[in-house]
């Protein structure tokens, strides 16, 4: 009989690391559809920059701030369909759109500033490597948590008048 209150505390706890190994599955699956479309978004960058400076003459910072809109966009648009489909609903929205600019903003600031510091430090290729990582986490963090994050239904919307 002395058992059975223990029992209870420790199937609770498994439950929790069951739903919690769960849950670090569905974060690190989406973790690497984000780099995918990362990766992606690299290429659409790197085209639109470099057809817009080598092609057209265009200054290097109009250039990249066009290819950072691309790639922006395109990344808004894949990951809604694909990463954070569940909750986005697969549905674009111009509010969810803005927000997931700025918290790409957020990465370019984590990624440049890691990159300069690093550079004091070490070769600037390695530290534009590990800037490109500061830049993924900023980036799936703002993403996961803030964009894209779990919408939930109002509960005056579900109440009869």
């Amino acid at each position: 009989m002395t058992s059975a209150p223990h029992s209870a505390p420790l199937a609770r706890r498994l439950v929790d690391r069951l739903v919690a190994a769960w849950h670090e599955r569905a974060i690190l699956l989406k973790a690497v559809s984000f780099g995918l479309v990362g990766l992606v978004n690299l290429t659409i960058d790197f085209a639109v920059f470099s057809l817009g400076y080598f092609y057209f003459g265009m200054p290097i910072i109009a250039a990249n701030v066009i290819a950072w809109v691309a790639g922006v966009t395109n990344s808004y648009v894949l990951n809604s369909l694909i990463t954070f489909a569940a909750e986005s609903g697969r549905k674009l929205r111009v509010k969810d759109y803005l927000t997931f600019c700025a918290s790409q903003a957020g990465g370019l600031v984590a990624n440049t500033a890691t990159v300069f510091v690093a550079s004091y430090f070490m070769p600037v290729l390695v530290g534009k490597v590990l800037a490109i990582g500061a830049g993924f986490l900023v980036n799936f963090s703002l993403s996961h948590f803030v964009v894209f994050r779990a919408r939930h239904p109002k509960a005056d919307a579900t109440r009869p008048s």
